[in-house]
């Protein structure tokens, strides 16, 4: 099988992170669990420039390598690996960030994972110029057959695959998100994207 897991907030904690760096950095606190909106600018009610400078700041080297492990990622994402199963972590991250991002997946024994730097939402703006390393184009070639997200503004992105079997990670931002079919589920926790997953596992072994 070949499975798409999502970076931010589903590998790694960056919403809770963020929670805290906007604290520090505007003394502005809001919750991770109030954080209603994908969009961070609005969820944090922030300035342009503000919302700026925390990006930039979220994506230097020392603070997405600090980022914390989601509860049972690497466990799970370990499994499907020796099972034989291709993962690859797409995140929407620009490229500039991806040293650092490698060098997280690495310290967190998902060496062998390939990553690939997507612009899902178009947020190059706050690191000026940004390239990412696999273009729109290329990306609808690939097929997946499982996909982990926690974004609504990325299920486009699985259009052109009708039969991905999407598992959404339960995040404060996608509480009231409208899923575009059957195929969509959400999941409380990397346990139940295990279950979901292992039913393709016994059909293949069998």
């Amino acid at each position: 099988m070949n499975i798409y897991v999502d970076f931010d907030d589903c590998l790694c904690e960056t919403a809770r992170h963020f929670s805290l760096l906007v604290k520090d950095l505007f003394g502005i606190w809001v919750p991770y669990e109030e954080i209603r909106y994908f969009n961070l600018q609005k969820s944090f009610s922030l300035e342009e420039k503000d919302y700026e400078e925390m990006m930039l700041k979220a994506h230097s080297p020392e603070v997405l390598l600090s980022y914390e492990e989601t509860p049972g990622a690497v466990a799970v994402v370990r499994e499907w690996l020796e099972k034989g199963h291709q993962v690859s972590v797409i995140t929407g991250r620009p490229y500039s960030a991806f040293e650092a991002s490698r060098q997280w997946l690495d310290r967190h024994d998902l060496s062998e994972v390939p990553l690939y730097c997507l612009n899902k939402y178009g947020r190059d703006s706050f690191i000026k110029n940004s390239d990412f390393s696999l273009e729109i184009e290329d990306y609808r070639k690939m097929h997946f057959d499982y996909a982990v997200e926690d974004s609504p503004s990325a299920f486009p992105f699985f259009d052109h695959l009708p039969e991905l079997k999407v598992m959404v990670i339960d995040r404060p931002w996608n509480k009231d998100a409208v899923f575009p079919g059957k195929n969509y589920q959400r999941c409380f926790d990397w346990e139940m994207i295990r279950d979901l997953v292992k039913p393709a596992d016994s059909g293949a072994e069998g």
